[in-house]
């Protein structure tokens, strides 16, 4: 068991790199390890964790900007931005209960260290898009900050985005800088029940292009349907095809009857209100649908139309489930254990249909065997190399997460 290092300043942080320097220990970094699962497996001398620092340092409502500290609960966050009618509008996901853990327990530091984004991504952006500035403690043990409290100030701005995404293996953020926005005054869902995976797609990327201020666009097919939490969708016992809309409570009946008109050709259509609504995505913001397995998990992205050939094409080796969010985009894949998790195929697969895949879940010693990250080509290695090289020459920071070689 390696030790657990608790640094409450950056002074602390920094201290703590530069001796792991010297010492040429490897390092785990971690807020609060709800995304621990995801990853190849890391021989590390301590972990070091963001828990200590928490709290808000700025908050702007007017301005819709907000800093916290890495360590800070993104629950404790959204609580403090609900009391004044506002969100973070990429929807991070939480993925505590996807391993067994505690739903809420993730942390603000965590979610732009993943960039993991909900399904209002298709409608807002990525965690990265609403980064604006942070501070770090590089592998080196030097302290940076990057970007400002508002997007003009672009110093250092790619800096910032850069290292979102990086699973902890250049830098450790210690407070980060963000955009807020408004809340939407009411929500509904339309759901469309028992659509093949091609036609519930069809029928995503005809409600986006539609001016109806569509918010999430989810195709479940029935098995993971059947394991939604929300009694009422899953009683229905077939694929389930949700649209959410979000906009002013005086537009929302309109907007739904126009997008109800509209995709009439497709079937009956349900509607659920801002209660029922707020619940189901509030399940696929957890992935309710998979956390009663603990098989392997992929997370796909590639080009919304291409999302069920591929999986149709993987379906030709092995079973499968799947979940198809941001129109078809972004692909969430149950596959059966085995000793690669059906990498080998899926990787095929992707080859020849285009996107890229992540391992999100498996056991450790599958992780520890294959690619969990989309292996890189030629010129992107060298380029993530160079990045290593400039932050964490010694290769002490989350050692092995992402790629067995650095």
């Amino acid at each position: 068991m390696s030790d657990v290092l608790r640094p409450a300043v950056d002074w602390e942080l920094a201290s703590v790199i530069s001796d792991a320097v010297q010492r040429g220990w490897p390092l785990e970094i971690s807020g609060a390890g709800t995304k621990r699962g995801i990853g190849r497996p890391m021989q590390v001398a301590a972990d070091v964790t963001t828990r200590a620092m928490r709290g808000v340092t700025l908050y702007e409502p007017s301005e819709l900007v907000m800093s916290a500290r890495a360590g800070t609960l993104v629950s404790d966050i959204e609580a403090e931005l609900a009391r004044h009618g506002q969100m973070l509008a990429f929807e991070p996901l939480d993925v505590g209960p996807l391993f067994q853990g505690q739903r809420g327990q993730g942390t603000i530091g965590g979610v732009f260290a993943s960039n993991l984004s909900g399904a209002r991504r298709i409608a807002a952006g990525a965690a990265r898009d609403h980064l604006i500035g942070l501070k770090a403690v590089t592998g080196r043990g030097e302290s940076i900050k990057s970007g400002g409290r508002v997007m003009k100030n672009v110093t250092g701005y790619d800096v910032a985005r850069g290292l979102t995404g990086s699973w902890g293996t250049l830098a450790v953020m210690t407070e980060v800088t963000f955009k807020v926005l408004p809340a939407p005054e009411a929500t509904a869902t339309l759901v469309l029940a028992g659509l093949p995976d091609e036609i519930g797609v069809e029928v995503l990327r005809t409600a986006l292009g539609t001016p109806y201020e569509v918010s999430g666009a989810v195709h479940l097919q029935q098995a993971p349907a059947s394991r939604l939490w929300q009694a009422g969708l899953k009683s229905l016992g077939t694929s389930i095809t949700a649209l959410r809309i979000e906009t002013f409570a005086n537009f929302l009946a309109q907007r739904s009857e126009k997008l109800k008109a509209l995709l009439k050709p497709y079937g009956e259509i349900h509607e659920l209100d801002t209660a029922s609504s707020l619940v189901f995505w509030d399940e696929m913001r957890q992935l309710a649908p998979m956390t009663e397995s603990s098989a392997p998990l992929w997370r796909i992205s590639t080009a919304p139309r291409s999302g069920p050939k591929l999986v149709a094409a993987i379906a030709q080796y092995m079973p499968v489930e799947a979940v198809y969010d941001w129109s078809g985009g972004l692909v969430w894949l149950l596959v059966p254990p085995s000793a690669d998790a059906g990498a080998t195929d899926v990787r095929r697969v992707i080859a020849l249909h285009g996107g890229h895949a992540t391992l999100i879940r498996a056991e450790a010693p599958v992780r520890a065997a294959i690619d969990v990250f989309q292996p890189l080509d030629a010129a992107v290695e060298r380029l993530t190399r160079r990045l290593k090289a400039s932050f964490d020459p010694a290769g002490i920071l989350n050692r092995g997460r992402m790629y067995a070689t650095f």
